[in-house]
């Protein structure tokens, strides 16, 4: 079992039927930290006002958590936009987790890394909460769209997992936009902050760039790209692909239209086999 020092983890969706807890648990399970931080969006109360989707790996996560805490991991939790109402309780330890709105990350080569989920930062989430909350109810439906598709791939002996709404993010000019606007925005924050890098999730867009003098690496997610971030022994920090067909986004041009990318698919061997993704060189 490979030990790393620190899992970085955001966007799970516990409670809805998109959440990939299963996927996730076999990455928990396989994988051992010092550190365990949950980025946001790990329960989703949204989702769950509307319906309750609460499946047994929901528990097998949850109880997984609770039990890496308790034999010694640093367990942190930062509260996405999805789990907000637990901001209230930010400084707050709930038995061995701890509850944070924020907070530094040192590696053990002595860099910081500011850690958020990074909602504060989508203007729509901000300014315009109804339009966030349409949104996520369309993207639900998209999920169950991909369920029904991910069933016909099983029965096709299609290996891996693929992801309709990561397949939309490419082809939409507006969410490719969306997507560079947020990283920049985000990256800025944190050179404001005198970081050396700055770790979120909240787009479901796992990355690793160079934005200035600012490291911004995401987490990704649970229910598209099943992706975290990990810090070796080494201080290296590197993007885990968890068995997903993944595509490096092209930043969108002085017209809006990302142009295709150089880089290669990657190749997805076996449903559980973890892919390495360096998106850039570690520094």
């Amino acid at each position: 079992m490979p030990a790393v020092r620190a899992i970085f983890i955001s966007d799970i969706h516990l409670g809805t039927r998109a959440s990939q807890a299963e996927r996730l648990h076999a990455f928990l399970k396989e994988y051992e930290s010092e550190y365990l931080y949950l980025l946001g969006d790990i329960i989703d109360f949204w989702a769950m006002s509307r319906s309750v989707q609460w499946a047994p790996a929901h528990n097998t996560v949850v109880q997984k958590v609770l039990r890496r805490a308790r034999h010694g991991d640093k367990v942190f939790f930062i509260p996405g936009n999805h789990d907000e109402t637990l901001r209230e309780y930010s400084g707050i330890a709930f038995g061995d987790i701890r509850v944070e709105n924020e907070w530094i990350h040192e590696t053990i080569d002595g860099r910081r890394y500011w850690l958020i989920h990074g909602d504060e930062y989508d203007q729509v989430t901000r300014h315009h909460r109804w339009v966030a909350v349409l949104g996520d109810v369309a993207y639900n439906a998209l999920v169950r769209l991909n369920l029904m598709l991910s069933r016909v791939r099983r029965l096709l002996r299609i290996p891996g997992y693929w992801s309709l709404a990561g397949y939309a993010k490419q082809k939409v000019k507006r969410a490719v936009s969306f997507i560079f606007d947020f990283e920049d925005a985000v990256a800025h924050a944190a050179q404001q902050r005198g970081v050396d890098g700055v770790i979120c999730g909240h787009i479901h867009w796992a990355a690793d760039r160079r934005i200035g003098n600012v490291r911004y690496l995401n987490c990704g997610d649970w229910v598209d790209t099943c992706s975290a971030v990990v810090e070796h022994y080494d201080g290296r920090m590197e993007v885990l692909h968890w068995g997903v067909q993944t595509v490096p986004l092209a930043r969108p041009d002085e017209h809006g239209v990302a142009a295709p990318s150089a880089e290669p698919v990657a190749a997805v061997k076996s449903p559980l086999e973890v892919e390495r993704i360096y998106l850039t060189p570690d520094v």
